[in-house]
């Protein structure tokens, strides 16, 4: 049995890296007795998978990661137990069944993700909404993205699915993923480089609202939280 669980990462925690988190949470699976399932050989681990872990400086209310189950456990006990097992600055949020199939893994299948991005120090000119318009209505938006191996020029925008200004942040949606992956510093960079202000990527505080899976044939995006792609396992009755 396949589950996935969402929680959030906030306050002080968000300093702390992927590998810190994973090391956490079999931690809490154990001191909460959830019957996670663990591979065979001679150094069983625990069968657990994260989608698009988050980076170090982020906060998040849609974080999740997968995993598979010997026994069967209600949703409400096991949020239940996990959150008792917490500490200050992660919450678990619901604990869904979902499909067996390999191919339908958070990891996998996640494509986009929802970011508010709060600026700082005042950065921006006052007309910056008006701006962030304009940014988008540019027929490329060209920047060097860089990997663990090289950096390349690329137009970011058919990566950017939704930009627009809410107050003092800036709302977006972006591609995430292992096809494609988009992180909101990035664009952030790109906008402070149309405005003509320096970039610093201390200025900016990013937080991760949700991540979706396409669902979508023929090219039409059709997007759905990893959340609604499980169901609640309700409590056995005797």
């Amino acid at each position: 049995m396949k589950v996935r669980i969402k929680f959030r990462k906030y306050g002080a925690l968000r300093f702390i890296g992927h590998l810190d988190v994973m090391r956490f949470f079999q931690k809490a699976m154990r001191r909460a007795d959830i019957p996670i399932a663990f591979t065979g050989g001679y150094s069983p681990h625990m069968i657990m998978s994260f989608a698009n872990p988050l980076g170090i400086g982020l906060s998040s209310d849609g974080e999740y990661f997968d995993i598979e189950l010997r026994e069967y456990i209600s949703s409400k006990d096991a949020v239940s137990r996990l959150n008792a097992a917490m500490v200050e600055g992660i919450e678990v949020v619901s604990f869904r069944q979902i499909a067996e199939e390999k191919k339908m893994t958070g990891m996998a299948i996640v494509a986009a993700a929802d970011y508010r991005t709060t600026v700082k120090n005042e950065v921006f000119p006052e007309n910056w909404q008006e701006k962030l318009t304009e940014f988008m209505a540019q027929p490329e938006i060209r920047i060097v993205k860089q990997t663990k191996r090289s950096e390349n020029e690329v137009d970011i925008k058919p990566m950017i699915y939704r930009l627009e200004a809410g107050g003092d942040a800036v709302s977006m949606q972006v591609a995430a993923g292992s096809v494609q992956n988009l992180k909101p510093g990035l664009v952030m960079e790109a906008f402070c480089r149309f405005l003509g202000v320096e970039f610093e990527e201390g200025n900016f505080l990013h937080h991760r609202l949700e991540m979706y899976a396409d669902m979508g044939q023929g090219g039409v995006r059709d997007l759905i939280t990893l959340e609604e792609l499980g169901c609640e396992m309700e409590m056995e009755t005797a």
